[in-house]
């Protein structure tokens, strides 16, 4: 299964990294594609390769300054942040994402991937900072 995920810059809480373990686990994840940006992207990519051995392919943004400069089996051409999201999606089977909050944002990236996922169908799954997960999209 390919996995792509978006996650908030300030970082997981315990529990969502906890519940993204489980979930890159429980999904047989063979690939992890992520957007290469400090805090949720960074941990998630180091639970994907460290904990589990999966392979990383990395999307990163065309603007450096945020960016985690992570490991990568895969590296593609740095985009802007709007059209490397999109490509993480079109890329993946299910999505994984771990908002700072529990409300939807209109002027954040990781929402903003969210909707374009559900737009295209996908299968979303928000890991909430308490660790409780919303499956959104095909399969719910």
């Amino acid at each position: 299964m390919i996995v792509g995920f978006t996650g908030t810059r300030e970082g997981m809480t315990g529990e969502q990294e906890g519940t993204v373990s489980q979930l890159i686990n429980d999904l047989g994840t063979t690939q992890f594609h992520h957007g290469d940006c400090e805090g949720a992207d960074l941990q998630a990519a180091m639970i994907a390769a460290d904990d589990w051995g999966i392979k990383l392919v990395v999307h990163p943004p065309e603007n450096d300054k945020l960016r985690a400069w992570c490991y990568a089996d895969v590296l593609h051409d740095p985009k802007p942040y709007l059209d490397r999201n999109r490509d993480i999606v079109d890329a993946c089977d299910v999505l994984l994402a771990a908002p700072k909050g529990y409300e939807e944002e209109l002027r954040s990236g990781t929402w903003a991937t969210i909707r374009y996922a559900q737009k295209v169908g996908k299968p979303v799954k928000i890991i909430w900072p308490n660790g409780s997960v919303l499956t959104v999209g095909v399969g719910e």
